[in-house]
């Protein structure tokens, strides 16, 4: 498989067939005037050397990030960054007219700047959200209404200001979707409750089989990948809707099939950290007391 690197925003405009960018290291782009020239069916993949924040509507591709697909049908916004892998394969619909934005930016557009290092907080620009973000009307509109003053700003005569107040937008509009995106979590409950359901089945199927003494317990790359969702996507939504992350997930199961050991068996403690996946029985039972507030042997003892 050929994978294109698109290092400049200008690189992208040759391939979207526009003109040069009137910034080198920013760029919003109209959907409208996109054309790829790609045939129905035709695939593209490609590693991109700056952000893409975006904005869309009808836009006529089906589009895989890192190794998931990403759910560009319904919601409006999505999110990626320098240096991840996109694939983008055309699916071309009569009647359909994109409409919407992209706004491009270069990290190096960032530097000596505070978002230079707090951009990394933003987790939806990432692998770590793997759905778009699903916007009202009045929300689209504040929106747009960003990406345009940050077009206005760069096509207005640039001066020591026009950096400062470029990124000074940028930030507005990332901690706007950050506050949508946490909404998203509340409000999509039939989907995100069918997760919740997902990782109940997961963590009892996993600790019920006997090969946990070979496998050692789950990690929380392994839990995402069986509910493919990514890992940070997974814990900000558990931490949305329980208030827990997928790590104190897996210790509460952990916790309780301890439990049931410790008062249903008269395994003593070391092998039952043994067939819970531990290599070391004080582990476990640091771990047990931290959770439950007894040592091993104080809960069983609760018991006689």
């Amino acid at each position: 498989m050929k994978i294109e690197h698109f290092k400049s925003i200008n690189d992208y405009h040759t391939l979207a067939n526009l003109p040069k960018t009137e910034h080198p290291l920013v760029s919003l782009i109209e959907y409208s005037k996109v054309d790829y020239q790609m045939e129905d069916g035709e695939t593209l993949t490609w590693i991109q050397d700056y952000y893409c924040i975006a904005l869309k509507r009808d836009i006529e591709v089906k589009l895989m990030y890192g190794q998931q697909e990403y759910d560009f049908d319904e919601g409006l916004m999505s999110f990626f960054s320098p240096k991840q892998v996109l694939s983008m394969q055309v699916t071309k619909q009569p009647n359909l007219k994109p409409s919407g934005y992209m706004l491009l930016i270069h990290p190096d557009f960032l530097w000596n700047t505070p978002l230079a290092k707090s951009i990394k907080k933003y987790k939806f620009l990432g692998y770590d959200v793997n759905e778009a973000l699903f916007l009202s009307e009045k929300e689209e509109k504040l929106i747009t209404n960003i990406m345009q003053n940050i077009q206005q700003e760069y096509h207005a005569n640039i001066d020591k200001f026009s950096q400062s107040i470029i990124i000074s937008q940028v930030e507005l509009l990332l901690n706007y979707a950050e506050r949508f995106y946490q909404r998203q979590f509340i409000t999509r409950k039939i989907s995100n409750h069918q997760i919740l359901e997902q990782l109940e089945v997961c963590l009892t199927n996993y600790f019920n089989d006997d090969d946990l003494t070979v496998k050692g317990l789950p990690t929380v790359q392994y839990i995402s990948e069986q509910l493919n969702i990514s890992s940070n996507y997974l814990s900000s939504l558990l931490k949305s809707l329980t208030g827990q992350s997928t790590q104190q997930h897996i210790h509460e199961k952990l916790i309780e099939k301890a439990k049931e050991k410790l008062s249903t068996t008269n395994l003593s403690v070391s092998e039952i950290a043994y067939q819970l996946g531990f290599e070391h029985s004080q582990s476990f039972s640091r771990l047990f007391k931290s959770k439950a507030k007894l040592s091993p042997l104080e809960f069983r003892a609760s018991f006689n």
